[in-house]
C-alpha cells in the first residue's frame, strides 16, 4: 500500500532533522528544514499519474521526490535505466523503500538535479551516428511507421539484397568485385555471415547466390528493379 510508504520515509527525514507531515495541501509528504522544502509523493509504482502529478508540485520547490517499493528489477536492467533517465529529464528525486528485510531500508538513488542535456547528447553520440548510418543506408521507405511484430526492411537487409542481384545477374564474385559495383565496405561480412541464407562459398574467395536467396529475392521486386537499374547504368557507362 502507499500508505506503507509513509512511516519508513517519516523517519528517515526526521533523522536527518526535518519536520515531516503527511498529507499537506495534496501532497502525500513535506520535509522542511529552514529555507528547504521538499515534497515527496507515494506511489506503489512510476506511473503517468505519479509523473504528472510530481510535475505539477515542481510549481512550489524544485526538491520534489518520487517514492515507490523498491522494484523486482535489477539496477543495470533495460528498463530500470530507462525509468531513472526519464526521472532524472523531470529533474525530479528517486526514493525507493526495500520492505525485505526486517526493518524497512530507504534509498535515494536520484536526487532532484537540472538535468544536463549536453551530456545526454554525447551519451547518445554513438546511437546517433547508427541512426544516420540507418538512414543513409536506405534508398527508399518501405517501413510503416508503428509497425510490430513485423519484418521491417534495414539498411543491411537492402545491402544483402543488392549483393544477391549482382550475383544473380553475373554469377559468382569475389567480395572485392561486388564492391566495384557498388555494394559497399560490409559486403564480406554480410556473405560471410550469411544472416539470411542466400550466399554459398563455391571456393576460397567466391560466392553465389543460393536457392533460398534465388526464392526470396522474389519478395522485393521494388528494391531488385531498383539494383538492376543501377547494375544496367554502370554497365552502359553512365
Amino acid at each position: 500500500m502507499e500508505t506503507d510508504l509513509y512511516q519508513p520515509i517519516h523517519d528517515f527525514f526526521t533523522q536527518l532533522g526535518y519536520e515531516v507531515h503527511g498529507e499537506v495541501k495534496g501532497c502525500d509528504l513535506t520535509a522542511s528544514k529552514d529555507d528547504e522544502l521538499i515534497i515527496v509523493e507515494l506511489k506503489r509504482r512510476i506511473n503517468l499519474d505519479l509523473l504528472i502529478q510530481a510535475v505539477k508540485r515542481q510549481r512550489l520547490t524544485s526538491e520534489v521526490y518520487i517514492a515507490i517499493p523498491r522494484p523486482d528489477d535489477s539496477p543495470s536492467s533495460r528498463r530500470w535505466k530507462e525509468l531513472c533517465l526519464l526521472v532524472r529529464r523531470l529533474e525530479l528525486g528517486l526514493i525507493t523503500v526495500s520492505f525485505q528485510a526486517v526493518s524497512p531500508r530507504v534509498e535515494i538513488p536520484i536526487f532532484p538535479a537540472p538535468f544536463d542535456r549536453q551530456k545526454n547528447r554525447q551519451a547518445g553520440r554513438r546511437q546517433l551516428s547508427s541512426l544516420k548510418m540507418e538512414i543513409e543506408g536506405r534508398h527508399a521507405n518501405y517501413n510503416l511507421g508503428g509497425s510490430t511484430g513485423k519484418k521491417l526492411m534495414t539498411a543491411y537487409k537492402e545491402q544483402a539484397i543488392q549483393i544477391a542481384c549482382c550475383l544473380q545477374k553475373y554469377g559468382p564474385l569475389a567480395p572485392k568485385k561486388l564492391r566495384a559495383l557498388g555494394t559497399g565496405k560490409k559486403t564480406f561480412s554480410i556473405l560471410y555471415n550469411n544472416y539470411y541464407g542466400w550466399f554459398e562459398r563455391v571456393e576460397r574467395g567466391i560466392y553465389q547466390l543460393s536457392q533460398l536467396g534465388e526464392q526470396e529475392l522474389k519478395e522485393f521486386p521494388e528494391l531488385v528493379a531498383y539494383y538492376y537499374g543501377l547494375l544496367e547504368e554502370k554497365g552502359t557507362g553512365e
